[in-house]
C-alpha cells in the first residue's frame, strides 16, 4: 500500500537527495528552506520512515576514506532469506541488503572503522546463518548519483 504523500513529504523526498545542509541546524535549515518548522520536518521525516518511504537519512561518503567497506553476497535459500536478511540487518554495521535473482540472492554493504571489525562481522554472519559470505571489496571506484526526481500524478 501507498502512503499517501503530503505537499511538505514530496519536497522532503524530492528537494534533498542532494545538497542536504551542512550546518550545526540541518533539519531547521530545511524548515526554513520549505516554510515550515523543524518539528514538522522531523515528524514528516519520521512518519515517512515509518511508511517504508524513507530508509535513512545521512552522507554519503566515498568509500574507505572514513573506515572501510565492501560489497558482500550471500546464497540463502528462499525459505530462510527474510529471517536471515533481517539478521544481517541487525548489525549496525550493514547499511541495507536487496534480494538478487541469482544463486548469490542476498546483497549488503558492511562498513567497520577498521579491517579486523568488519570480517569479524562478516565471520559471525557465517556462523550465526550458516552460510558463506562473499565478499567483494571496492577495486574501482565509480560515482553513480542516485537522487532522481519524483513525480506524482
Amino acid at each position: 500500500m501507498k502512503p499517501e504523500l503530503t505537499d511538505l513529504d514530496q519536497r522532503l523526498l524530492n528537494d534533498f537527495q542532494r545538497d542536504f545542509p551542512l550546518s550545526p541546524a540541518p533539519y531547521a535549515e530545511i524548515a526554513r528552506r520549505l516554510g515550515v518548522t523543524e518539528n514538522d520536518v522531523l515528524a514528516r521525516l519520521e512518519a515517512l520512515t515509518r511508511a517504508g518511504a524513507v530508509s535513512r537519512v545521512g552522507a554519503v561518503v566515498r568509500p574507505n576514506t572514513v573506515g572501510v567497506s565492501t560489497l558482500a553476497a550471500m546464497a540463502v535459500p528462499a525459505e530462510t532469506l527474510e529471517s536471515v536478511a533481517a539478521l544481517v540487518n541487525g548489525y549496525p554495521e550493514v547499511n541495507h541488503n536487496y534480494e538478487r535473482e541469482n544463486h548469490l540472492n542476498l546483497w549488503f554493504v558492511a562498513t567497520s572503522t577498521d579491517v579486523a571489525r568488519l570480517q569479524d562481522v562478516l565471520d559471525e554472519i557465517v556462523v550465526r546463518t550458516g552460510y558463506e559470505v562473499l565478499s567483494l571489496p571496492l577495486e574501482q571506484d565509480y560515482h553513480i548519483d542516485l537522487g532522481f526526481e519524483l513525480q506524482w500524478n
